[in-house]
């Protein structure tokens, strides 16, 4: 059996919980396995919770109160954490957030934008900025470095999921940013499909009538969980987890990428797009 590895719970609030957890639970003489007896969650989802990276659902907090006899700390201090995990995102977002790490698949479709997880900083930026135009610029800030900040998941190797990633057209043709700067943001989807981190399609722009038109939609599949869909407007967004429902958007995404180019040809008119926007930048 391996050394323990302690818990820093000065890194931040999470780790701080977490820590706090697990010495009150060491303190009850109890493990993993015997604290979450009785709930819906398994030993390693409180390991995840002891070590920062997962949020403790309100109900897993009552139980583990009542089990350690902690008078209600753990579910009151829940919300602190989970403010605390989704610090420069939408409320709305956490659940995503979360899901987007634990996730063995994540297949997107984003019809107006690059993908969050997809984005440079000047893209980011942009959007950020164009959706919140009189916030003050720390604001804009954090929530531009929040988004980075989730590009993490190509970098670490035993947690990568699957990717794929369909874009229309349009989003070659129309940039929002000036030419170098749009082929910056062009060549980091390229970079990560040549690094084998994401799979990516381009849907042409005269497929005509095609699957899941009105909007973006995000599927998520788990290896220990059911599946998830997740939409977005501009201010607001849904997760859903109606099995049915599910199972439409997932049969949606399918017949959208059956109409989007191979993924060599995609590849290659998304680079040709990137050249292009260099060029324009060199006879500015």
């Amino acid at each position: 059996m391996g050394q323990r590895k302690d818990i820093d719970g000065s890194t931040g609030v999470p780790t701080f919980y977490g820590s706090e957890l697990r010495w009150k639970r060491e303190e009850a003489g109890l493990t993993l396995q015997q604290l979450v007896e009785g709930s819906f969650y398994g030993p390693s989802h409180l390991s995840e919770i002891e070590r920062g990276t997962r949020r403790m659902p309100a109900e897993l907090a009552e139980h583990v109160d009542k089990v350690l006899g902690t008078d209600g700390f753990f579910r009151r201090r829940c919300e602190d954490v989970r403010r605390a995990k989704r610090r420069g995102h939408a409320s709305y977002f956490e659940r995503v957030l979360e899901a987007e790490k634990h996730a063995e698949t994540i297949e997107e479709w984003c019809p107006t934008l690059i993908p969050g997880l997809l984005q440079t900083e000047a893209y980011a930026r942009a959007v950020t900025r164009s959706a919140h135009p009189l916030a003050p610029d720390e604001e804009v800030e954090e929530k531009v470095s929040a988004r980075l900040a989730r590009a993490q998941l190509f970098e670490d190797n035993h947690k990568t999921p699957e990717y794929w990633v369909i874009l229309p057209e349009s989003l070659l043709r129309q940039p929002i940013l000036p030419p170098e700067q749009h082929a910056e943001q062009l060549e980091r989807v390229t970079e990560l499909a040549r690094r084998h981190r994401i799979v990516s399609q381009i849907l042409p722009w005269n497929c005509g009538p095609h699957p899941l038109m009105m909007g973006m939609a995000k599927v998520m599949a788990f290896t220990d969980a059911p599946p998830l869909v997740y939409l977005e407007s501009q201010y607001s967004g849904d997760t859903l987890d109606d099995p049915a429902l599910v199972k439409q958007y997932r049969k949606a995404y399918d017949r959208l990428r059956a109409a989007a180019l191979p993924l060599e040809a995609s590849l290659a008119l998304i680079e040709q797009a990137a050249e292009d926007g260099r060029n324009g930048q060199d006879q500015d």
